[in-house]
């Protein structure tokens, strides 16, 4: 079995989870905070329950990581793991929003090798393989072919985009805080925005997924420092994270930067 049969599973067991998610979607499910700053819902729960008894069962060798799931230590010895997130964009799946996503990658090596964001209000499917591109409901995605900072469509946090944009100086358009970051990069992959912005702390199941979109479909996904994330370590959590145009990323990683550290004084 490779990638090709591997996203062909995460993309039916994808539409079984959302399927699932959507008999509670506007039915006012119960939710509870979780640590300082997140929340979780039923619905996360009973996704998780039902990809983790469907994609293990297919796949009994595969580790397992995911946001609604106790961490196993014995993910880091498998050769793969599934990185999930059940709910992405939870807040916004409890407020009614439709763009919230089930993300699901495969993670080899400590990069995905295949992967499928859904987003079931939308009906929408994103599936990409490692060398073989990017696709959304069956058609190829590529990122914009915009050159220049001026006039491009940022997506991120609200605070951290105005903070870029008074360094940057020049008119560009906000797209907007999206509930689902995964999905926030998809846009990036699918042309639709120009650059994403993730801050510090987004974990391996917000990103692993859109991470191989956006580089399937020409685009680079970065730290500040250019390199790419690595997942499936100890260590599940990230520093601030560019999606972008290749023509785009350098200036823009320089401009975050400077804003990161008028931010930490």
């Amino acid at each position: 079995m490779g990638e090709a049969d591997d996203v062909e599973l995460l993309a039916e067991i994808a539409r079984e989870a959302g399927a699932l998610a959507m008999t509670f979607f506007q039915q006012n499910p119960k939710s509870w905070a979780k640590g300082e700053t997140s929340i979780v819902s039923e619905a996360d729960l009973e996704v998780d329950n039902l990809l983790s008894a469907r994609l293990l069962a297919a796949r009994p060798d595969y580790g397992w990581l995911s946001e609604e799931t106790a961490d196993d230590p014995a993910r880091l010895d498998c050769h793969r793991v599934f990185v999930v997130d059940p709910i992405d964009g939870t807040r916004g799946f409890l407020s009614g929003s439709r763009e919230w996503t089930i993300s699901l990658a495969i993670v080899e090596k400590g990069r995905p090798v295949a992967a499928v964001l859904f987003a079931p209000a939308l009906d929408a499917m994103f599936q990409a393989v490692e060398g073989m591109g990017a696709r959304r409901d069956g058609g190829s995605l590529r990122v914009s072919h915009r050159t220049e900072l001026a006039g491009a469509s940022l997506a991120g946090s609200r605070r951290l985009v105005r903070e870029t944009l008074e360094i940057a100086s020049i008119e560009t358009e906000y797209h907007g805080n999206i509930p689902s970051l995964a999905y926030q990069f998809a846009l990036v992959a699918a042309g639709e925005v120009d650059v994403a912005i993730a801050r510090r702390g987004a974990y391996d199941w917000d990103l692993a997924a859109a991470d191989l979109l956006v580089h399937e479909a020409g685009g680079r996904l970065a730290d500040l420092d250019g390199k790419r994330p690595r997942y499936n370590a100890l260590d599940r959590r990230h520093p601030v994270l560019l999606a972008s145009t290749p023509a785009l990323c350098d200036e823009m990683a320089a401009i975050v930067a400077t804003a990161e550290l008028r931010r930490l004084g």
